[in-house]
């Protein structure tokens, strides 16, 4: 019986592995650890960073609670995509952001790293903050980005001359030109700002009562084929489907209708992915990691599609 761990000798585009869910390396999905881009299409790493929280901290250890419950969901090709993202792509994990981490320039240049390599990005967070220094990036390779962005809250508050924090990137993106507002759409949001900065707002109402169709059409109408970052703050779910995050609101998207929304959107120019704000200390039964980590491979998977349809 040869004994393996996929973590370490798995190969690219060697597809999904079946094996046990308890045991062995905790890479995101059982995909080969390495710090080889050559020849990568998308590198997943970790931003185990929350320091820019506002209410409950512990985000940073939100990539480990990720790839943990991942391992559980490795077995075989996600449901109900077609293709198999880890045999249609060479997916790696490419670890964890470290050091630096109080220096946007340097989660910025982790990002950049991988960019200038030829391959994607999808970050585990860590707190919201960390989309900043990853459109920075991404905005310097593909110009002014529209951004798809699913959360509970807006992020556009200008800063209260504390510096800016995991409410106040989308504000400075904005009026940075990283992002653009008026290409640029919000969903599930449930808390006042008064300012919307010309982004579009489909608050998590809208999607109930709509639905996600209309959701999905919403966000293609807008976004266009302009290249596009989608970026996944956890709490656009409901506490019910997420308790584990540093700022939970009532009343959000359950998670089949956040997964209905990412498999329509197949054919939006997508050029970066984030899942953010899993905050695992206020998790039950890795409800919110196992959340997480179903979005992170679902936006793999669209991405794989999304490049295919190009």
């Amino acid at each position: 019986m040869t004994d393996w761990d996929n973590s370490f000798t798995g190969k690219l585009k060697g597809g999904m592995v079946g094996s046990h869910s308890f045991g062995g390396a905790t890479s995101f999905f059982r995909a080969p650890y390495s710090r080889d881009l050559q020849g990568v299409d998308v590198a997943v790493s970790g931003v185990p960073f929350d320091i820019a929280t506002t209410n409950r901290s512990g985000a940073r250890l939100g990539p480990r609670a990720i790839r943990n419950a991942s391992m559980s969901l490795a077995w075989e090709r996600p449901w109900p995509w077609k293709r198999d993202p880890f045999a249609e792509m060479a997916v790696v994990d490419y670890g964890d952001c470290e050091g630096g981490l109080l220096s946007v320039a340097h989660m910025e240049g982790h990002v950049a790293k991988i960019l200038e390599a030829g391959a994607a990005s999808l970050l585990l967070g860590g707190d919201h903050f960390i989309t900043y220094p990853s459109l920075c990036a991404h905005a310097k390779v593909h110009g002014p980005i529209s951004l798809i962005h699913f959360d509970a809250h807006t992020d556009t508050w200008p800063s209260s001359g504390e510096g800016i924090n995991h409410g106040t990137m989308f504000y400075k993106a904005a009026k940075e030109g990283i992002v653009l507002p008026d290409s640029s759409i919000q969903i599930g949001i449930r808390t006042t700002n008064d300012e919307p900065l010309g982004y579009k707002i489909l608050s998590a109402a809208d999607v109930h009562r709509q639905g996600c169709d209309a959701a999905i059409a919403a966000i293609k109408e807008r976004v266009g084929n302009k290249p596009c970052y989608i970026t996944f703050d956890i709490d656009c779910l409901d506490p019910a489907y997420a308790p584990g995050t540093g700022t939970p609101v009532p009343g959000g998207l359950s998670s089949i209708q956040a997964l209905e929304i990412i498999r329509g959107l197949v054919g939006v120019n997508l050029v970066g992915m984030d899942v953010v704000e899993v905050a695992p200390s206020y998790d039950h039964a890795e409800m919110t990691a196992l959340a997480a980590a179903q979005i992170a491979i679902e936006l793999l998977c669209l991405y794989d599609e999304c490049r295919n349809t190009k």
